[in-house]
């Protein structure tokens, strides 16, 4: 098939550092090529694929201090799209509603992964104008706000089966925090399991700039009593001997996460998750098996401790059988072929409803 993949363009595909829409843009992309698919990905220049890169932007929107309103380059990514829309079967966007308006007024089938948090009350007047435009879901768990869009299936994300894997020789010997510091993230909670438990806890994690106040006068305080390391954002190939190390991964989020990649990724390194029963942790996490879900953190500290009844082979094997990127590309290959093969019907039904 001719595939299109349209990725935001704050970070490159794939990022360096942290970026978790970009990075599963960047496996579905590297996948599909190897699956013998003509793919071009819409990105920033500095991203790295198989594929053909179209870019309108030299770099990652982050990496530019030049770049003061970061739409005007979407904007001219979208219309770069647009130009080139009859030489695809399918267009696939990673840039939530940013699409809807101008792709549904034309007729090469085009489709939307939903990354984010949909419970925003500005949200749901947008879809409501765009009821037939397809969309695709990273958990059952985020469709809950806006239940009558108009949702094709729920595809989880996958990662390379051999881009993390266990470091078996590496002895566990603290917990971990992967991610974002956050109020939503729940680092303040990690830290005080990890405290409760006696046990170091290292944070191999993003402060961004509208965090950075929570941090100051937050998490930064907390540090001071010892028995945190900071690590800072770190690379995939950092992550394999950084999980293998940990006991568990701590994920106490306060939020709908919509999918959460450090689940994932904690689990390719045969490393068990304690996570908070929010947004999509239920089905990502197999109670018992690759973790534990928990409602507070009385209950993670519990799981802590009962954590030699998880087997580390377990938790990769079972995201082996359920977590891959070529298990992640054929999903929606099905999904693709289904919208390419509808080519004459769906995209007139959205002409009519856009008109």
């Amino acid at each position: 098939m001719r595939i299109a993949q349209i990725a935001p363009l704050y970070e490159a595909v794939p990022p360096e550092l942290y970026g978790g829409t970009e990075r599963v843009v960047s496996f579905l992309t590297e996948e599909l090529v190897a699956l013998g698919h003509h793919v071009t990905l819409f990105a920033s220049g500095d991203s790295l694929t198989g594929a053909e890169l179209h870019a309108v932007t030299p770099r990652a929107l982050r990496l530019d201090p030049s770049i003061r309103d970061p739409l005007a380059p979407h904007m001219l990514q979208l219309e770069a799209v647009r130009r080139r829309a009859d030489e695809f079967d399918i267009m696939h966007f990673h840039m939530d509603y940013l699409p809807f308006s101008l792709f549904t007024r034309q007729h090469t089938p085009f489709v939307t992964t939903l990354h984010g948090r949909l419970d925003l009350a500005e949200l749901k007047p947008v879809f409501k104008a765009f009821p037939h435009v397809p969309l695709i879901s990273i958990s059952d768990s985020q469709r809950k706000p806006l239940p009558d869009a108009c949702y094709l299936k729920t595809v989880y994300h996958g990662l390379p089966a051999g881009l993390l894997v266990p470091q078996e020789r590496r002895k566990p010997e603290y917990l971990a925090f992967l991610g974002r510091i956050a109020p939503e993230k729940g680092p303040d909670c990690a830290i005080r399991i990890a405290r409760a438990c006696g046990i170091p806890l290292k944070m191999a994690a993003k402060v961004d700039r509208t965090d950075q106040p929570y941090f100051d006068g937050v998490i930064r305080p907390m540090l001071r009593d010892g028995g945190v390391e900071m690590v800072g954002e770190i690379t995939d190939a950092e992550k394999p001997a950084f999980l293998s190390g940990a006991i568990a991964l701590l994920m106490p989020i306060a939020w709908p996460e919509p999918f959460g990649l450090v689940m994932v990724e904690a689990m390719a390194c045969g490393t068990p998750v304690i996570a908070f029963n929010r947004g999509s942790v239920p089905e990502i996490i197999d109670d018992g098996v690759t973790g534990t879900i928990v409602e507070d953190e009385a209950g993670a500290i519990a799981a802590v401790a009962a954590l030699d009844q998880l087997s580390r082979k377990h938790v990769r094997a079972r995201f082996t059988a359920r977590f891959t990127a070529r298990r992640m590309a054929q999903d929606y290959l099905t999904i693709y072929r289904d919208l390419a093969g509808q080519q004459g019907e769906r995209p007139a039904a959205l002409l009519a409803a856009a008109d």
